[in-house]
């Protein structure tokens, strides 16, 4: 129901995208935080004023072969929110401020990799049919995706969490293929750069994709991942992936952690460890000092 009431929003008609809100209310208990969050949806939708109504059948009109052109731009609002300008905004300064200091292709490489991986929640969430906002860049801190977490469930956050590292690993895979096919030091820079911050953002701690990840996992999922990261760590000779196992072994002994079992959370939050841990042992070792 918040999916098509989204759909609605978007296309304009703001009736019934109240009536779909309308209707998940009904079936929410009253005092809930759900509840809460459908509510303000329709304060938000009573504060807008009219909207999506068809243009005046006389402006139409002078507009001639030109109006389903202008229809097609007023209805179309999901496609320009892609090119809202903060998130051109922010990845410009992004990309300006690693250009200044590294020079233009790493500068605008490494943007565009992180840009891969915040595409990937993205994707994720929106496929899901859940509301979110194209990524907002921070110029010497990372990225992130706005998106309504409230009432999705932790398997789901997960899934969501991983989309972000599958997608990095992806944007890796290809550096690395573009400098297997040219030589250029340039591509398996990037590559190995942008597979071990993934790695990094994977170690399941505090508001990383790990963090998150690991919300769904129970104990025995959690003693397994930390184990299968240190067999990992020692077979691709990758140290970084032992903060992954020390951060994994640490929340086993957590707080609230889900009863039941969620394998397929682990075995995917495996692969891609085990992907990108791969692509960042491709680096060349650096040559000793004379």
């Amino acid at each position: 129901m918040a999916a098509d009431a989204r759909r609605y929003e978007q296309l304009g008609e703001i009736v019934h995208a109240r009536d779909a809100w309308i209707s998940a209310l009904r079936l929410l208990p009253e005092d809930s935080t759900q509840a809460e969050w459908v509510r303000d949806n329709l304060r938000r939708l009573d504060a807008m004023p009219a909207a999506g109504a068809p243009p005046p059948a006389a402006w139409v009109r002078k507009l001639g072969p030109l109006a389903p052109l202008a229809i097609l731009l007023v209805k179309g609002k999901s496609l320009l929110a892609l090119f809202k300008l903060k998130f051109l905004l922010s990845l410009g300064a992004f990309a300006g401020f690693y250009w200044a200091l590294y020079g233009a292709k790493f500068g605008i490489g490494f943007a565009i990799l992180i840009l891969v991986h915040e595409l990937g929640h993205f994707i994720d969430i929106k496929r899901r049919g859940l509301p979110a906002e194209m990524p907002v860049f921070l110029p010497g801190l990372g990225a992130y995706v706005r998106w309504a977490a409230l009432g999705v469930t932790a398997r789901s956050r997960a899934f969501v969490s991983l989309a972000g590292p599958l997608a990095g690993c992806i944007g890796a895979a290809v550096c690395a293929l573009l400098w297997m096919n040219t030589g250029d030091s340039l591509w398996i820079g990037l590559a190995s750069l942008s597979a071990l911050l993934n790695v990094l953002n994977l170690i399941p701690v505090w508001v990383l994709d790990g963090g998150q990840t690991i919300k769904a996992l129970n104990k025995t999922d959690r003693i397994v991942l930390a184990c299968a990261a240190v067999l990992l760590s020692a077979g691709l000779g990758q140290p970084a992936l032992l903060l992954v196992a020390a951060g994994a072994a640490y929340q086993a002994f957590a707080k609230n952690i889900p009863s039941e079992p969620n394998r397929a959370v682990m075995v995917y939050y495996l692969l891609v460890l085990a992907a990108l841990g791969f692509l960042v042992g491709l680096a060349p070792p650096l040559p000793a000092n004379s």
